[in-house]
């Protein structure tokens, strides 16, 4: 199933109708800071390279990136989520700020970390290391009480609920639940998952396993269509969710749902990464789905947001005329 199969016409209509739709979206934040240097040598003390520091950025991560692809196309972002007391957390929302995400329901939690992954990385974007800052304990007591409620409140303007779950602590089993009940009935909910949760997502609209992910629930190796197909159908199953989009890299995405059992393939594209490749995927699924798009066409328009972003370094966004390309 190709961009073929989705009329340019229907794509523009459903591209044009992104922009302004209300969206919701729940998870862990976090803070991508990259650290560009030169490797000239390797140091003596061990067996390490030493890189000369030439410069310093920083990127969205997590659910703050799902929430910039949306605003890119042209979304209004609702962004909630919990961050620490840290100048991590300043800068997240001042990045936030930038790219017109509404973060002022995101919350302080005075006992965690904000997550923040630095990455060391050379000039020509090749990484030699990455540290890792961050708390992944669930919420609990008071500051879970009131980010359900957050989440409960702020989901009944949405027009699509997304969950963004990277096992950091922000989508508890409350909080999910929260989420669900804010669109049962009026809004699709759309799960970007994490295996250890998957017995939280019960009823939502669609969940976007990756093929590793996919394979861990259902112990399925996803290596053909036919067993991405059965591993679809079974994770369907085990997340007693109404659909399934397998995303698999260089293969496409599998979409099994009530109406159907499909592959769309990969489009060929020069890759130069694949971080947060997954973000943009859900993001402009969710946001199709908002715009009234059948889910095999919010799955073709999110296949095509992917293959551009992978064209791109480290976390990245998609301009609603860069999916529209593949159509003409």
């Amino acid at each position: 199933m190709t961009a073929a199969a989705l009329a340019s016409t229907r794509a523009r209509d459903l591209v044009a109708r992104f922009k302004d739709r209300r969206v919701l979206v729940v998870g862990d934040l976090m803070l991508d800071r990259f650290i560009v240097g030169q490797v000239s040598r390797v140091s003596p003390e061990a067996p390490v390279p030493i890189v000369r520091c030439r410069s310093e950025f920083v990127r969205l991560g997590g659910a703050a990136n799902v929430g910039h692809n949306l605003a890119v196309l042209g979304a209004r972002v609702t962004l909630l989520g919990v961050v620490g007391p840290d100048q991590a957390a300043e800068r997240l929302r001042e990045a936030l700020d930038a790219s017109h995400v509404d973060a002022s329901g995101v919350m302080v939690d005075p006992r965690r970390t904000t997550t923040e992954k630095v990455r060391v990385v050379t000039e020509r974007n090749q990484q030699v290391a990455r540290l890792d800052y961050e708390s992944d304990e669930d919420l609990a007591g008071r500051v879970e009480d009131a980010f359900v409620a957050r989440v409960a409140e702020a989901g009944r303007s949405a027009e699509v609920v997304l969950v963004s779950d990277y096992l950091k602590g922000a989508i508890t089993a409350r909080v999910m639940a929260a989420a669900m009940e804010a669109a049962e009935g009026r809004a699709a909910v759309v799960v970007d998952p994490k295996v250890p949760h998957l017995d939280r997502y019960a009823g939502a609209t669609v969940v976007t396993p990756n093929h590793h992910e996919a394979e861990a629930a259902t112990h399925v190796r996803v290596n053909t269509d036919e067993a991405a197909k059965a591993a679809a159908r079974q994770f369907r199953t085990a997340a007693r969710c109404e659909s399934v989009l397998i995303t698999r890299g260089e293969h496409g995405m599998w979409l099994s749902s009530p109406e159907h059992d499909v592959g769309i393939p990969a489009v060929p594209r020069e890759v130069a990464d694949v971080t947060g490749a997954g973000d943009t995927v859900v993001a402009t699924l969710a946001l199709a789905l908002a715009a009234n798009a059948s889910l095999l066409e919010a799955a073709i328009l999110a296949n095509q947001a992917a293959s551009r972003v992978v064209e791109k370094f480290g976390p990245a966004t998609v301009a609603p005329d860069e999916i529209l390309d593949a159509f003409g």
